[in-house]
C-alpha cells in the first residue's frame, strides 16, 4: 500500500517522502486519482539520517535517485493528522530527475543563460534574458545567469524571484565585451554547471565573447547549447567579416538557434552556415503591465515626438539631426523629448544651437528603465531612427504605452507592429519628415488604451517562454556525438579556418580532460536549490540546511 511519511519534530515545517513497494503504475495512479494532492499520515520519522536511508533502498522507494526531497508548509501543532479526521492537505512538487510523467508535468529544464550584456547595464538583450528567465522559473524551471563581474558587483547574486546571477571576476574590455581568452574561462565555466547541475547551456548576442567561449566550452564537456542572436550583421566590411567567421565557429557545433525576427533568421542562416530548421524565430515581448498608458492623453495643441535611443551611428542619430529642425520648421507646435546618450549627442546639442531650439527639443540624457514610461506616456508619437534592427524592444514599449510610433523600414522592424500602428519611412531624412507628417495627420484617430489592449494580446513574455521551451526539448533530443564526428563540422567551415577551428577544440578537449583528473567533479560541491513560490500557487519547494545534523540534503 502507497505509504507517505510525515517527518515531525520539527516547529514549523516538515518533509514529504513518497514512498511504496507497488511500482510505478501505482504512484502515477494515486497522483492522478488526488489530483496532486496528498494526506500526511501518522508515522514519524525524526533521525534525517534515517531518512535519507529509507529513502534510498530501492524495495521502498521505486523512483530512487528521481525524486527530491521536498520541503513544505506544515501547520500541524502536537498532534499528528490522520488520514480519516479533517486533514489539511498538502500539494507535492516533483522537482528535477526523470520521473516528470508523474502529474503531468514536462521536464523540468536546469539552463545556464550566459552573456556579457546583463544588469545592471540596460538594453535589449539584458531585458531579454532578465524576462525570459523569470517566467521560466515561472514555468518551473531551474535558472542560472552567468555574466562578466560590473564595477564592484562580483561574486552570486540574487534577483527578483530568485534568479541566481554569477558575475565572474572578469572586467569589461571593449564595448561591455571581456577579453578573448579561449581556455581562460574554461575551469570556472565547468565549476558552475557541475555546481548548478546545468543540463543546457543558452548564449544571448553574436558579439558576446563570453557567450561564444561558454558555447565552446559547453559542447567540449557534453552539454547540449542553444543560441539566439539579437542582431543583424553585414557582410562587406572587415568586422563584420571578423564577427561572421566567429559566428560560424560556435554556430558548427550548436543544438539548436533561436533569432528574433525572420529577418534576422534569414541573416543569421546566411552568416552562419546554419541549417535553416535549426534556427526558431522566437520575437522578443514587452512587459505590459509596466508599460501602460497614461490615465489622461497629454492635452493642448502641442504635439510631443518622443525619442528614447542611444545616441550612436547605428541608432541614426545622424538622421535625427537633420529631421527634426526640419520637422520644426513645418509644425510650430510640435515639441521633440529626446532621452539617451552617447558619442553623437554633441551633434544634437550642435543642432539645437544653431537652429534657437532650445525651447522645442528637451535633451534628458541616460534615461534609468524604471523611468523610460514617464518619458514616453508625456507624448503622442514614438520616433525610431535606427538604420539596423534585428527587432526594436524600444517600439514595443512604446506602442504599449499608446504611442504612434514612426520607424525607419530597417531589419526586422516591419515585422514589429501592425500597419495601422506604425509609419514606416526610408532611412532618409525627406522621407522620415514625410511619414511624421502622415503620422501627426492620423494622431487624432489613435486610442492609446485600445492600443495598449491589442499589444497584451500580441506579445507577452509567458509565450516566449512557453515557445523557448519547446526549443529547450528539442535541443535535448539531439544525438550526442564524439570528438571526431563534432570535429568533422569544424573542418567544412574553410580551408584554413576549419584546421583552426579544429586546433581549438582539441587543445580545449584536452585541457577539460586534464581539469577532470586535477579537479574530479567529484570534488566539486553541488549547490542545494532555492526555489521561491510563485503567483500560481504552483508549490515550489526548497532544499535547506538542517541544524541538527550541519549536512545540505539534496
Amino acid at each position: 500500500m502507497m505509504m507517505v511519511n510525515w517527518i515531525g519534530n520539527f516547529s514549523f515545517a516538515g518533509f514529504l517522502i513518497v514512498m511504496g513497494a507497488t511500482g510505478l503504475e501505482r504512484q502515477k495512479k494515486l497522483c492522478v486519482e488526488t489530483s496532486s494532492f496528498i494526506y500526511l499520515c501518522k508515522q514519524r520519522m525524526t533521525n534525517i539520517n534515517q531518512i535519507c536511508r529509507k529513502f534510498a533502498e530501492p524495495n521502498v522507494n521505486p523512483l530512487k535517485g528521481r525524486v527530491k526531497l521536498h520541503w513544505a508548509s506544515n501547520q500541524t501543532s502536537g498532534r499528528s493528522p490522520s488520514v480519516h479526521g479533517s486533514v489539511r492537505f498538502l500539494k507535492i512538487g516533483f522537482i528535477a530527475g526523470n520521473c516528470d510523467y508523474l502529474m503531468g508535468e514536462p521536464k523540468r529544464h536546469r539552463v545556464l543563460m550566459v552573456s556579457d550584456f546583463f544588469y545592471p547595464n540596460f538594453g535589449g538583450v539584458e531585458n531579454h534574458i532578465y524576462y525570459l528567465s523569470q517566467c521560466l522559473l515561472k514555468l518551473g524551471h531551474k535558472v542560472v545567469v552567468m555574466t562578466h563581474a560590473y564595477g564592484n558587483r562580483s561574486g552570486v547574486r540574487y534577483m527578483t524571484g530568485g534568479l541566481k546571477v554569477y558575475y565572474v571576476p572578469w572586467k569589461p574590455f571593449l564595448m561591455q565585451n571581456t577579453l578573448p581568452t579561449f581556455y581562460g574561462t574554461l575551469p570556472i565555466i565547468r565549476t558552475i554547471l557541475i555546481r548548478e547541475k546545468i543540463s543546457l547551456v543558452h548564449g544571448h548576442q553574436a558579439f558576446s565573447t563570453l557567450c561564444h567561449e561558454a558555447l565552446m566550452h559547453a559542447r567540449t564537456m557534453g552539454y547540449k547549447v542553444v543560441f539566439t542572436d539579437h542582431s543583424l550583421y553585414g557582410f562587406a566590411d572587415v568586422g563584420s567579416i571578423h564577427m561572421n567567421k566567429v559566428l560560424q565557429f560556435t554556430l558548427a557545433d550548436v543544438s539548436q538557434a533561436i533569432c528574433v525576427s525572420h529577418t534576422s533568421k534569414e541573416n543569421t542562416v546566411l552568416r552562419s552556415g546554419l541549417p535553416p530548421e535549426k534556427v526558431f524565430v522566437i520575437p522578443n515581448a514587452v512587459d505590459t503591465a509596466m508599460f501602460k498608458p497614461a490615465t489622461e492623453r497629454p492635452s493642448g495643441n502641442e504635439i510631443v515626438i518622443v525619442v528614447i535611443s542611444r545616441l550612436v551611428y547605428r541608432k541614426g542619430a545622424d538622421l535625427l539631426v537633420e529631421v527634426i529642425p526640419e520637422v520644426c520648421r513645418i509644425y510650430p507646435n510640435v515639441r521633440f523629448i529626446v532621452g539617451g546618450d552617447g558619442p553623437k549627442r554633441v551633434r544634437l546639442e550642435e543642432m539645437r544651437e544653431k537652429h534657437s531650439l532650445q525651447d522645442r527639443v528637451e535633451m534628458l540624457g541616460a534615461v534609468p528603465h524604471a523611468r523610460v514610461r514617464s518619458v514616453l506616456i508625456s507624448g503622442h508619437i514614438f520616433l525610431n531612427s535606427s538604420l539596423t534592427e534585428a527587432f526594436c524592444i524600444a517600439i514595443l514599449e512604446a506602442a504599449s504605452c499608446g504611442l504612434l510610433t514612426v520607424s525607419t523600414r530597417v531589419g526586422g522592424v516591419p515585422e514589429v507592429l501592425p500597419d495601422d500602428m506604425i509609419v514606416l519611412a526610408e532611412p532618409d531624412p525627406s522621407d522620415m519628415v514625410q511619414a511624421i507628417k502622415k503620422a501627426i495627420s492620423i494622431l487624432p484617430k489613435i486610442d492609446p488604451q485600445a492600443m495598449h489592449n491589442r499589444m497584451k494580446k500580441l506579445y507577452n513574455w509567458h509565450d516566449v517562454a512557453k515557445r523557448t521551451e519547446i526549443v529547450y526539448d528539442r535541443a535535448l533530443k539531439c544525438s550526442n556525438q564524439s570528438l571526431l564526428e563534432r570535429l568533422s563540422r569544424y573542418l567544412s567551415c574553410g580551408a584554413w579556418a576549419g584546421k583552426l577551428f579544429c586546433l581549438v577544440m582539441i587543445i580545449g578537449f584536452l585541457l577539460w580532460r586534464l581539469l577532470q583528473v586535477w579537479q574530479p567533479a567529484e570534488d566539486i560541491e553541488v549547490v542545494p536549490d532555492i526555489l521561491l513560490p510563485h503567483d500560481e500557487g504552483r508549490e515550489i519547494l526548497q532544499d535547506f540546511k538542517s541544524s541538527k545534523e550541519g549536512h545540505s540534503l539534496r
